[in-house]
């Protein structure tokens, strides 16, 4: 005989709260259950009040999985050094092995789930800018819609102590659930005019590049990638959720992405994936060498033409295949590999494109996929050590999560990690925009200088600013 829902709920509360007991240590507790909703923005608005500074928003490019989180039941951060990734993979294995969870079960992307990302470089202290967020930052919403395929589901997460209620805790999912769908109205900020848009200190950048091409002529280094901060200003405080809508809208080829910590929000419209885990296949992306997109359809023909043909970007491009594939030799039973790149093309730029499948081998969790690939040469230069240390010195700029692995991982063992870029980080009424590019024997630092720039524009135009030419 079929139980209700209520009485599923209450006996798994009922069982995790005995487990917490038993064990003497906090246990999780996650109900799914499949919902009507296909907004999954207005799910976002509507914490907006009550879950400020602990939402966050993914949407993969191919829209088969989106989820959106509000609140936080508990917190994972690590040591900043080299042991981050086995730290947070040890943390959430612990709490995955005492869970209990009810409802709809098996289902990707649904029950506890863990969201968050790394910095770009665990050596690199957090200043001010990127203070709220660490050197990592993960957590388990309370509250979690994921859309898999056309299916909603909502994911209630709890953690349970040994002196919990069981009756507590459902009137406490029942009113706050109503209170959610009651909120799902999409509304938001309206107009926030620009007030300000300036460029940090752009001559030095360009003097910087200058000298690492020289360095690359002068000594073992092959290439190194350095990246630049735009600072915008508005009238009033930013809305996260409508600078989401208009990245949505904009940038359909793109994994979209927020993630708050406390007052500040990181979040962007990036081509480019670092690792998807689904059962035992594994995907990943090479995406360097990049050119503008054309303002008519043969001029963006040429160009991209141009691209396929330019020996500075298949360089570049090759530098990250060949990383990309060694690391899945050590790790997969098989790895396939195309030929050669073709094209993708975004809105406002277009880059050379390898995608890269494994089949991993037996026990690889996604954590040691991370920590194999990042960072990509895409995102720091050639041989990886060096460059890193290189940018450290030379690059004037706290990345913090900008060009970092973020992304999410369930219970099942699944989940997908994008790399950080055409991002920006949110504080109240400014934002800083990140752009960076591959320096190599043949830069031209004022090319690098637009090029960057072009790398602007998803952001800029998602927020309001002057999009560069």
């Amino acid at each position: 005989m079929a139980i209700s829902e209520e009485t599923e709920q209450f006996q798994g509360l009922a069982s995790a709260i005995q487990k917490a007991k038993d064990l003497n240590d906090q246990v999780l507790f996650s109900h799914i259950k499949k919902i009507k909703c296909n907004n999954p923005l207005s799910f976002y608005q509507a914490g907006r009040e009550r879950y400020a500074g602990e939402r966050f928003f993914w949407e993969d490019p191919a829209k088969e999985i989106t989820i959106t989180g509000l609140g936080n039941v508990k917190k994972l951060k690590a040591a900043s050094n080299a042991e981050r990734y086995r730290e947070v993979e040890k943390s959430w294995i612990k709490l995955q092995n005492d869970a209990v969870k009810t409802g709809v079960t098996a289902v990707e992307a649904t029950g506890p789930l863990l969201f968050g990302g790394f910095s770009f470089d665990y050596e690199t202290d957090s200043t001010l800018l990127w203070n709220q967020f660490g050197d990592n930052l993960f957590y388990i919403p309370a509250f979690m819609l994921s859309i898999v395929g056309k299916q909603a589901y909502l994911t209630t997460n709890l953690l349970c102590s040994p002196d919990d209620s069981e009756k507590l805790f459902i009137d406490m999912i029942n009113e706050r659930e109503a209170f959610l769908f009651e909120s799902l109205d999409g509304n938001g900020l309206g107009g926030n005019p620009l007030v300000m848009q300036r460029e940090v200190e752009p001559e030095e950048w360009k003097r910087t590049v200058a000298e690492a091409v020289q360095e690359i002529k002068t000594t073992d280094l092959d290439k190194i990638v350095l990246a630049r901060e735009l600072r915008l200003g508005f009238e009033r405080s930013i809305d996260s959720g409508k600078v989401l809508e208009q990245l949505i809208a904009e940038q359909p080829l793109s994994y979209i992405f927020s993630l708050e910590a406390g007052g500040d929000c990181f979040v962007g419209a990036t081509p480019e994936r670092l690792i998807k885990k689904q059962g035992n296949e594994v995907f990943s992306t090479c995406l360097a060498g990049s050119m503008r997109r054309g303002k008519d359809e043969q001029e963006d023909v040429c160009l991209g033409e141009e691209l396929l043909h330019d020996q500075k970007n298949l360089q570049e491009h090759q530098y990250v295949v060949s990383m990309i594939s060694n690391a899945f030799d050590s790790v997969c039973e098989k790895v396939m590999v195309p030929a050669g790149p073709t094209l993708m093309k975004n809105r406002h730029i277009q880059h050379l494109y390898t995608p890269v499948r494994g089949i991993s081998k037996e026990g690889v969790t996604i954590f040691e996929f991370v920590e194999n690939l990042h960072p990509t040469p895409a995102m720091g230069g050639l041989p990886k050590e060096k460059a890193v240390v290189r940018i450290r010195e030379l690059e004037g700029l706290e990345r913090g999560f900008y060009a970092g692995p973020l992304g999410w991982v369930d219970t099942y063992g699944n989940g997908e990690f994008a790399v950080g870029i055409r991002s920006a980080l949110i504080q109240n009424n400014e934002a800083s925009l990140f752009a960076g590019c591959g320096v190599v024997e043949d830069s031209i630092p004022e090319s690098e200088f637009r090029e960057t720039g072009i790398k602007f524009n998803p952001m800029l135009s998602a927020l309001g600013g002057n999009l560069n030419e």
